[in-house]
């Protein structure tokens, strides 16, 4: 009998360990998916909270700046006109924004298109493109920081003229 104990013993233990690898793999896999899903449901989380906040941003005016000419590559120039949508202050709808000082959207302007060639800016992609990324460079110049909290005073810009020769 005790050669049928070692036997038994023996031939158990393999089933035994196939089960444990099989409850530990489906263990990591729970665990993975798990932290995984926690994860995407906490970056979920900031990005919905960071579009709230996009969305309580009320368009104040419009202030239009006068237009400016830029050097392009290989002697050509752009003839640039930029608006800039305010946010409206707290008191409330259109019309309660004040007059911004245009002059550090017109520097970023001048950084981001000087030196580029007609081809990069005849192309409609890349020209929105390098407005976007103008959009964002102007958008962060003009944020204020009023006791600890910061208020955006642009939201957006417009292209009010855009030509090149």
């Amino acid at each position: 009998m005790a050669g049928k104990k070692d036997g038994d013993t023996a031939e158990a233990a393999p089933g035994g360990k196939k089960k444990l690898i099989i409850v530990a793999v489906l263990g990591a896999v729970l665990l993975a998916g798990g932290t995984g899903g926690g994860v995407f449901l906490l970056t979920q989380g900031d990005t919905a909270a960071a579009a709230e906040t996009e969305e309580h941003l009320e368009p104040g005016d419009v202030t239009t700046l006068d237009a400016i000419s830029l050097n392009l590559a290989d002697g050509h120039y752009l003839k640039l006109g930029l608006a800039l949508q305010a946010v409206a202050s707290e008191g409330g709808g259109h019309g309660t924004s004040t007059t911004l000082d245009g002059s550090k959207a017109l520097d970023l302007a001048i950084a981001e298109f000087s030196g580029l060639s007609m081809t990069d800016l005849s192309n409609a992609e890349q020209r929105q493109h390098y407005k976007e990324t103008l959009q964002e460079k102007i958008i962060e110049a003009y944020v204020t920081e009023t006791e600890g909290v910061e208020h955006k005073e642009v939201m957006g810009i417009y292209f009010t003229q855009f030509v090149m020769q």
